[in-house]
């Protein structure tokens, strides 16, 4: 008999499955599908960049054994590089904002990862700025893959996320719709998704004020802009309030059975704003990660059925 063969944790990154959510479509000849992040073992699109950062590292040989990964993240990314580092051997120090929500902790905690807090005030801005200062220190003993900065971030995204898409699609997608944070998967899914497919629109995605509650998203006209963005690559702007985006996690979950996370109920939002102004197209959300890692949020209650 043939030996068995089993995966490493890494090798799963990636090929996440895409979703009909048409049934949110306002236009029959609108299809609206959700691109399902959360199926990465870290349970969030992070994971791509993450991996694609660290692997950057050790072969540049800015990452060698004995170092510790130390970067800033609202969340979604310091529980990547917390896995990840737990898989490959690295200690993971990530800077995080002190209001981060329950389940984040949690997990950063159950990888091993030493947590820094940082002023709730300053947002995940804050939690930069203290990677930063601590990342010159000793710079001999410290990763700092800065994902705001790190072009590997945009590059998984457009060798991962924009081939999967258009496979996925059959080359049908017409829309692209993310959520801008680092920005990381419009800019490298939408670069690859444009030059396949020339009349594809590339849709940003941001809260409509400064201070918000849309973890790991950015409003951008106030808060330090990633490196990596370059806003020419974004053919379309929509702006949801924090309200809009919980609502439509309450809908995915109860009306489709997909149970959403905060940042991704923004994007399918977008979508559903775009398919009206439609007649006919293919768009494609990216769902960043699942509800699980909310669910001590309040707004899960609203509306509860009697």
């Amino acid at each position: 008999m043939p030996r068995a063969t089993a995966a490493s944790l890494t090798d799963l990154v990636g090929r996440t499955p895409l979703i009909d959510l048409s049934v949110f479509s306002p236009h029959r000849g609108v299809r609206i599908l959700g691109k399902c992040e959360w199926f990465n073992p870290g349970g969030s699109v992070k994971d791509r960049a993450a991996l694609w950062m660290v692997q950057d590292g050790e072969v540049s040989g800015r990452l060698r054994p004995g170092m510790t990964i130390l970067d800033a993240s609202s969340g979604n990314t310091g529980i990547a590089l917390a896995w990840i580092g737990a898989a490959l051997g690295y200690p993971v120090t990530i800077c995080l904002p002190a209001n981060a929500n329950a389940e984040r902790r949690a997990a950063l905690l159950a990888y091993g990862a030493r947590v820094i807090e940082s002023d709730p005030m300053l947002g995940t801005d804050g939690a930069i700025l203290e990677a930063r200062r601590r990342a010159v220190e000793d710079p001999s003993l410290v990763f700092h893959p800065d994902q705001y900065s790190n072009p590997a971030n945009v590059r998984a995204h457009y060798e991962t996320t924009g081939p999967e898409i258009l496979e996925q699609t059959g080359g049908a997608v017409t829309h692209l719709v993310s959520g801008l944070g680092t920005s990381g998967t419009l800019m490298g899914a939408g670069r690859f998704l444009k030059e396949a497919r020339p009349a594809l629109l590339r849709v940003g995605v941001q809260p409509d004020q400064a201070l918000h509650g849309l973890e790991g998203l950015k409003h951008m006209a106030s808060a330090l802009v990633p490196a990596i963005y370059d806003p020419s690559q974004v053919d379309q702007q929509r702006v949801v309030p924090i309200e809009a985006a919980h609502a439509m996690c309450r809908r995915a979950a109860r009306e489709a059975g997909a149970w959403i996370g905060v940042s991704a109920g923004a994007a399918l939002h977008a979508a559903v704003e775009l398919a009206g102004t439609l007649e006919r197209g293919t768009i494609v959300a990216v769902l960043c990660d699942g509800g699980a890692r909310y669910a001590s949020d309040r707004f899960w209650r609203e509306g509860e059925r009697a």
